[in-house]
Parts: structure tokens; C-alpha cells; sequence
């Protein structure tokens, strides 16, 4: 033993397969947990740092606890101790025992004995022993029984990946809605579109919201029907997916039960040899996290764009202002929600890339990169979720229109010419842009100058439904 606590810290000592060690007198977790906190010190990210996973991870252990019991391989007294740890958790209680980093060597097992280790000291209290005091009840044996990392880690991870995607797919359904209100808010605003940045046609903002509104909404069913996937779990499986050490009708039984208890429509993998190596759930899920954070990014690079200013720039927009924007410039108020929106997607396609390289990474039966994975996916979802709160609450709901502003544009552009074209031909049309941009005046001055419409007919022309919709049927 050579780890040392302070004089002050009351310890324990356990054993395991490399001998012995001292862990504190009071923690829940045991000698193999303490090791894995001393090893991977790396991300700083605790598996508490994501309740939902410590609640799946509790609610898988429950799982196999009944199946076992259920099979005659662990008697009632231990089920119902254990039943009772895995309740606390998964209700919230006892998390700071989860000290694990979420990146570790292992393919898991650091967590899964982390997992095993504080439901049997828990499930010794309940039955009135000391912590630490195994022969009654032991993190392996009666915890783990039928099980390996290699089944439970990966059904734990894809069950808190679907106890978390709620609040993610709430938050994006509720920023959705939050620019569905701004369209019809600026539905009578007109202004100019653009393509390469440069003047185009005119549209209306209400159009532009309606739009950033319309591209989140796509990504509502499609994040739920990718999320369905990660319902596909190989308990049962064990080791490799051959299921050795387990009774052939475990997993059938722990699977039904994980469902019943998670109130989600959890399955038992086909082939559970494909099912314990297989990444591809993983990869389509954060590629999805993925699109969501390129939309969300590129939404906000287009409010940055349109609110630059206020008085040099576009100034279509105002955002409101959450805080002052410089240290020596008074007065300056910089877009700061969606530059930490875009940020965020940043993050986001980083986790994918390391989920990528992770997923292809594993060999043979079995991928030890998984812990990787887990905290990627895990983090994205948290990420966007706060990101999207954030968006909708401190910009979206508070921005406002320039109106004159935005219409003058319009009136000032040279891609108004785009309207008047069908009525005058591409070749006038051509020449009076080519003449307004030399000149400085207004297209549609010249247009009257040179008596090509009347006036009349350039009011309809230019009337803003006209401008905004299609007028040839």
C-alpha cells in the first residue's frame, strides 16, 4: 500500500487482484473506484458531472438484479437491498460517489465498478453491515452477477442518452417555436435578401425567421427517430455477446425489466456478438447532434450579420443587449449570446470527430474507446440543450426590427430591378443597374425618368406583397 491520505482523513483498507489500499472510512465507492479516480485524472468531467447516466446505470443494475432473481441466482433479501441502492440513485441521492473521470482506459469497467461498488455498500447499510463488509454482499459477485462492463456500459450509455434527448428535443421545440413567433411579428417588415452577401431580392424578415424556424423543426423528428436506435441493447451478452456466465434466458428477462423500468421501449439486440462491438448507433446520433449545431451556428452568424452596427453596418435587427462590450470602447455592445451559440456548435463538431475516430477505433468483440463516446455524446446533448435555452431567452424573444431602416434598403437597392425586369426586359433592366451603380441614384427613379412604367405600374410592382410572393400564375 502506498497511497496516503491526510492525517485527518479516516480510512478503510481493501483489496483486489494487485493487493491493498486505503480508501476513505465513509466512501461509498471501493478499492477498484479509488484506483480508477487515481489513474485517470484527464478531463476533470465526473461520471456525476451527467446525472442521467449514474440514474441509467442504476436502473440497468436494478434490471439484472430481478432477472437474477427472478431466475433463482440471487435471493430476495440481497435483491431487495440492492433495489433499494439502485432507487436512491436513480432518485437523485448519493451521485457525489460517482468521482470516475468520464474519459478513462477499459471500455468502461472503471464506471461499471464505481456503479457496483457504491449499490453493494449501499445495499450493506440497508442490510445492516458495515461498508466494505463483501462476504455479505459483494460488488461482483451479487451487484455484477450475469453481467459484464461490456453489456451493461454500452445498455447504461444508450439509456441515459435517451433519458436526456428529451430536454434537448424540448428546448429545440421551444426555441422553434420562439422564431415562429418572430416571423409573424416582422411578417410585414420588408427588407433585402442576399445571396454571397451581396443585394438580391427583397423578402420580408418575417420570411427569414419563418425559415430559421422551418430548419430546427426538421431536426425535431429526425433527432427522435435517430434516438430510436439507442433502444437496441446486449444485456445479456456478457464478455463478447456469448452470454458465458449468464443464465440463457437472462437477458430476455433483464431487457423487459430495464423497460418496464425505465418506462422506454428498450430491446434485446438480434446478435449480441455485433451488438457489444458495434459503434454505428453512436455515429448516427452525434451526427445528428452535429446538424443541429451547424444550424444553429449558421443561424446565428446571420443575426450577428444583420443586427452589425448599429449605425456602419446592416442595422436590420437590434439583439438585445445582455452586457457592456469592450474595455475601452464606451458604448459598445457586442452580439454575445450568438457568439457563444457558435462556440458551442464548435465544441459539438469536435465531440463528433473524436466519435468518429472512437467508434472506428475498436477491435475485434469489442470497442474499448467507448468511454469517449459516452462523454462526447453526453456533453453534446448537454451543451445544445443550455444553448438553445440560452438563445431563445437572453436574444431571440428580445430582438427587434429596424422597419424604416430595412424598407429604405430595399428602396435604395439595386436588386430591385429584379421586380421590375419581367416588365421591362433583361436588357433595360441590365443597363439601369449598370446606370444606378455608376450614378448613385435610385433604380426606380431612372425607370420613371425614362418613362419604361408608369406610375401606376410601378406602385403594383413594388407593392410589398408583391415584392415577397409570386405574381405570375
Amino acid at each position: 500500500m502506498n497511497n496516503d491520505f491526510k492525517p485527518n482523513i479516516k480510512t478503510r483498507i481493501e483489496k483486489d487482484l494487485l493487493g491493498e489500499a486505503f480508501v476513505p472510512a465513509d466512501a461509498l465507492y471501493g478499492i477498484q473506484t479509488y484506483r480508477a479516480i487515481e489513474n485517470f485524472k484527464l478531463s476533470g468531467v465526473p461520471i456525476n458531472h451527467f446525472p442521467e447516466m449514474i440514474r441509467a446505470l442504476a436502473t440497468v443494475k436494478q434490471a439484472c438484479a430481478l432477472a437474477n432473481n427472478q431466475l433463482g441466482l440471487l435471493s430476495s433479501e440481497k435483491f431487495n437491498a440492492i433495489k433499494t441502492a439502485c432507487e436512491q440513485l436513480q432518485q437523485g441521492h448519493h451521485h457525489d460517489s460517482f468521482q470516475v473521470d468520464m474519459i478513462q482506459g477499459g471500455a468502461g469497467t472503471s464506471t461499471n465498478m464505481n456503479a457496483n461498488e457504491v449499490i453493494a455498500n449501499l445495499a450493506l447499510q440497508d442490510l445492516g453491515h458495515s461498508l466494505a463488509d463483501y462476504q455479505h454482499l459483494h460488488p461482483n459477485d451479487d451487484v455484477n452477477k450475469s453481467q459484464s462492463t461490456n453489456d451493461v456500459y454500452p445498455s447504461a450509455v444508450r439509456l441515459a442518452i435517451l433519458l436526456s434527448h428529451g430536454a434537448l428535443v424540448d428546448a429545440l421545440k421551444s426555441l422553434r417555436d420562439a422564431m415562429a413567433v418572430k416571423a409573424d411579428e416582422f411578417s410585414d417588415v420588408i427588407k433585402m435578401g442576399r445571396t454571397q452577401l451581396q443585394d438580391a431580392v427583397p423578402m420580408s424578415l418575417g420570411q427569414e425567421f419563418q425559415s430559421f424556424a422551418t430548419t430546427l423543426n426538421e431536426d425535431v423528428d429526425r433527432i427522435a427517430h435517430l434516438s430510436e436506435l439507442l433502444t437496441e441493447v446486449n444485456l445479456g451478452g456478457t464478455a463478447i455477446g456469448t452470454g458465458i456466465n449468464a443464465h440463457h434466458s437472462f437477458g430476455e428477462i433483464a431487457v423487459k425489466a430495464l423497460s418496464d423500468l425505465s418506462g422506454l421501449p428498450m430491446v434485446l439486440a438480434g446478435d449480441l456478438i455485433e451488438a457489444s462491438s458495434d459503434m454505428g448507433a453512436f455515429v448516427l446520433f452525434s451526427s445528428m447532434l452535429k446538424r443541429l449545431a451547424i444550424k444553429l451556428s449558421k443561424i446565428a452568424n446571420d443575426l450577428r450579420l444583420l443586427s452589425m452596427g448599429p449605425r456602419a453596418g446592416l442595422g436590420e435587427i437590434n439583439l438585445p443587449a445582455q452586457q457592456p462590450g469592450s474595455s475601452i470602447m464606451p458604448g459598445k455592445i457586442n452580439p454575445v449570446i450568438p457568439e457563444a451559440v457558435s462556440q458551442v456548435a464548435y465544441k459539438i463538431i469536435g465531440h463528433d470527430l473524436s466519435v468518429t475516430m472512437a467508434a472506428e477505433a475498436g477491435q475485434l468483440q469489442l470497442n474499448a474507446m467507448e468511454p469517449l463516446i459516452a462523454y462526447s455524446v453526453l456533453d453534446s446533448i448537454a451543451l445544445l440543450t443550455r444553448a438553445m435555452h440560452m438563445f431563445e431567452h437572453k436574444c431571440i424573444t428580445g430582438i427587434t426590427a429596424n422597419v424604416e431602416h430595412c424598407r429604405a434598403q430595399v428602396d435604395n437597392s439595386i436588386g430591385i430591378i429584379t421586380a421590375v425586369n419581367p416588365y421591362i426586359g433583361y436588357e433595360n433592366a441590365s443597363r439601369i443597374a449598370k446606370l444606378a451603380l455608376s450614378s448613385g441614384r435610385a433604380v426606380l427613379d431612372i425607370v420613371r425618368e425614362e418613362g419604361l412604367l408608369s406610375e401606376e405600374k410601378l406602385i403594383a410592382i413594388t407593392n410589398p406583397k408583391n415584392l415577397i410572393t409570386p405574381v405570375f400564375s
